[in-house]
């Protein structure tokens, strides 16, 4: 709120309205489970939005429209300063190298264990199209 309030003073539209959208979407999933949300549950949030910004900002880039592919490359930039630290790549690869160690995965067979091991470990922290990617190489 007082990220909202800093940006309408500083008359930052883009800023105010995602924040807004932000907002209204953790007040509806409140209402939809009628208590308050706890931390974790509010980061689910941001990152599905995140996630729908970055399938759209795909779809954008097709069509042509480097007006909307910008629009919405600061939209996510605003969101994902309120989501945990992000993963680089190396390190990403590391704990997934670990995790294959740790369940015994050899082949794209194994893919489903390996996933439910190490979504839980990057939950909020790293792109999941980015981890799939990742594992199917690793993993081939």
């Amino acid at each position: 709120m007082n990220d909202l309030k800093i940006a309408m003073k500083a008359k930052d539209k883009l800023k105010v309205d995602t924040i807004r959208m932000a907002n209204a979407a953790i007040k509806n999933a409140e209402i939809n489970i009628k208590k308050e949300l706890v931390d974790e549950q509010v980061l689910d949030i941001l990152a599905r939005e995140i996630k729908m910004r970055r399938d759209s900002l795909e779809e954008y880039r097709k069509a042509n429209r480097p007006e909307a592919v910008e629009k919405i490359e600061q939209e996510i930039n605003i969101l994902l300063a309120y989501m945990p630290a992000q993963l680089s790549e190396q390190d990403l690869r590391i704990l997934i190298q670990e995790t294959i160690q740790q369940t015994g995965a050899q082949s794209p067979k194994d893919m489903g264990k390996l996933m439910g091991a190490l979504m839980p470990k990057v939950k909020g922290k790293a792109d999941g199209k980015l981890v799939n990617s990742i594992v199917k190489e690793l993993l081939a």
